[in-house]
């Protein structure tokens, strides 16, 4: 019999070693530390321990992964209440970038609205070229990228040259009408393989709170 076919018979025969308990006593496994011969249980154990371990890191991650999102869900919370609390759009768009550089910790963000008729517009947030416009409109969910996209990199004046991750966000009512730059020295901090679920959540929560002072 070869190993495969000893490994079956065990396994489609559970009640051998209850027949043969003296085998359970005399089977000596190498450690995988130190190479010496030990007992069968003993190694069982060394096992045990070792799932237990992984089972432990496992539960870590996944609390900090909650409190993660706990913190993050709270920080939308506390920006929302103050967009909703602000009485004009030049109000509104300084409570969007504080909130995100000093909740948040991004180095530099930038609005841009070219919708929402005549009348409605802040001029310092509607320079955006014709490439940027029509990139904002296809946009059907954030798109990040290391790397300024259609002149992008001139809304953030001084700042751009230390700018190493970008996410461009949409911004939309029923149709769009701007878009949002978040932008990070650290280029890993929007990478194209990240998930941005709450990107997209805190882009839905900014269009919202800027249609108010726009006119559709």
């Amino acid at each position: 019999m070869n190993a495969a076919q000893v490994a079956q018979y065990l396994a489609e025969h559970p009640e051998f070693f209850e027949e043969h308990m003296e085998l359970l006593s005399n089977i000596k496994l190498k450690h995988p530390g130190v190479g010496r011969a030990i007992p069968l249980v003993e190694r069982q154990v060394m096992n045990l321990r070792d799932k237990s371990h992984k089972l432990e890191g496992a539960l870590r991650d996944l609390v900090n992964f909650g409190e993660q999102n706990d913190l993050a869900s709270e920080r939308m919370h506390r920006m929302t209440l103050a967009m909703l609390a602000a009485p004009n759009m030049i109000s509104l768009l300084q409570i969007i970038d504080t909130h995100l550089q000093q909740d948040f910790g991004l180095d530099a963000s930038a609005v841009r609205v070219w919708g929402g008729g005549e009348g409605s517009i802040v001029t310092e947030q509607d320079s955006a070229n014709e490439q940027a416009v029509v990139f904002g409109e296809s946009l059907k969910g954030p798109q990040l990228s290391a790397q300024p996209l259609f002149e992008t990199s001139l809304w953030f004046g001084g700042k751009a040259a230390e700018l190493a991750s970008y996410a461009y966000v949409p911004l939309r009512a029923e149709e769009p009408f701007g878009m949002m730059v978040l932008a990070s020295k650290d280029p890993a901090r929007f990478t194209p393989d990240m998930g941005t679920l709450y990107i997209q959540r805190l882009g839905e929560l900014v269009s919202m709170a800027l249609r108010r002072f726009l006119e559709f």
